[in-house]
């Protein structure tokens, strides 16, 4: 008999490490790879794979992604599909979501309501493309409580993840958050398993789960951070291994690819990795679909071609609605609605909705949130010791500009 499933998507974090590309929206809402927001790729993922009852719990910062999926994620409601924000309700008395496991735990009536027999609680905010109805099979095959996405990672990035050590047969005898001394793999020892943030429960396991972890009050009622240690602890939880997903059209080069977009330089890397000549994720491949909503804008235009100024653009995507007047465009993401005028330079930079860059500026490893003007000869990125003083500057050195944020000349 075919499984009935309920997908919840944990949208409600608040991305401070993304500020100021957060400071008036939530950060699965964030803008990426020119039209997308962060959700559209596991909202994709899940529509692609059949999964089409999916609820987004929602809380800081919220309207734009309410909007956004109001625009773009509308199911057929003839045969009862769905995709639908569920802000916090609060329930259980006056009080927003303590953590993600109270999330659910807060609207555990939408889980009687829809009766299913697992439930699928993803992430909102990483880059991928999986194919939820293989981590399934092999859920129901494995009769656990719980089953956790995991992907290799190299052992010195252990002190960001969950990382997860399991036996021969899959069942994690460990969950160690961000440990200090992760021990490597079996095979191999340089790398660790990290956890993606992805979960299938069965229905009964993880009601008794965060019922338990809500009457807990030394928990931090998180999943990650709480749900899974007991379940591992009860021996109900197997991992599985994000490698045996084999998503429809995938490339040697994009196979297996997953990016945390949790800070402003992870951010900036997961945007450059799309526009290679052959991308290390690649936005192109038609049978798995990345799935968004685009306003009607016309074509990207480039004009001008004399002595004096050429409109051109180098290894770059751009979306509808751009033109490039005399300027030049390389290795760089500009979103709808962008103009970069006579003789200015964008290098290496995401460049979001709306944004204006003047004559003869030069804007080079940055990132530049919606609507805001850059002067013309207003240099960015070029002076870091400068731009420390204006704006914000990464760890890796790329200078973020906030949302309408207004630049001097």
């Amino acid at each position: 008999m075919p499984q009935r499933t309920l997908a919840m998507v944990l949208a409600g974090g608040e991305g401070k490490r993304l500020a100021p590309l957060t400071a008036d929206r939530a950060k699965p809402a964030v803008p990426f790879g020119g039209h997308y927001r962060l959700i559209d790729f596991v909202l994709s993922n899940l529509v692609n794979g059949g999964e089409r009852h999916i609820v987004v719990l929602t809380q800081y910062k919220s309207h734009s992604l309410d909007r956004h999926i109001s625009q773009a994620w509308r199911l057929s409601t003839m045969v009862g599909d769905y995709v639908a924000t569920v802000p916090a309700q609060m329930r259980r008395g006056p009080r927003w979501f303590a953590g993600s496991a109270d999330a659910i735990f807060q609207n555990l009536n939408l889980v009687y309501d829809d009766r299913p027999d697992h439930i699928l609680v993803f992430g909102a905010d990483h880059i991928y493309r999986m194919d939820p109805r293989q981590m399934l099979a092999h859920h129901v095959a494995s009769g656990a409580g719980v089953t956790v996405a995991a992907i290799r990672s190299p052992i010195e990035e252990a002190g960001s993840f969950g990382v997860i050590e399991a036996d021969a047969h899959g069942r994690i005898h460990a969950f160690r958050e961000k440990p200090a001394d992760p021990a490597g793999l079996p095979d191999a020892p340089h790398q660790v398993l990290a956890s993606m943030g992805n979960y299938i429960f069965t229905t009964e396991a993880l009601i008794r789960a965060v019922t338990t972890d809500a009457a807990d009050e030394g928990s931090n009622h998180d999943v990650g951070g709480d749900i899974i240690p007991r379940m591992v602890a009860e021996g109900d939880a197997f991992v599985y291994d994000f490698e045996l997903n084999d998503v429809p059209g995938a490339t040697d080069r994009d196979r297996g690819y997953w990016r945390d977009v949790g800070t402003l330089d992870s951010y900036y890397s997961a945007n450059m990795d799309l526009i290679s000549v052959h991308p290390v994720f690649n936005l192109y491949n038609r049978n798995w679909p990345i799935y968004s909503w685009s306003a009607p804008a016309p074509p990207a235009k480039f004009v001008f071609e004399d002595g004096q100024r050429k409109g051109q653009a180098f290894n770059s995507m751009l979306c509808v609605g751009t033109i490039v007047s005399g300027g030049t465009v390389r290795g760089s993401i500009l979103s709808p609605d962008v103009m970069v005028h006579s003789g200015a330079l964008v290098e290496g930079s995401v460049i979001l909705q709306g944004v204006q860059v003047g004559q003869g500026a030069v804007v080079r490893g940055a990132i530049i949130d919606k609507n805001v003007v850059i002067p013309p000869e207003t240099t960015i990125g070029v002076d870091l010791d400068e731009d420390r003083q204006r704006y914000t500057v990464s760890d890796g050195g790329v200078v973020v500009i906030g949302k309408n944020q207004k630049i001097l000349p």
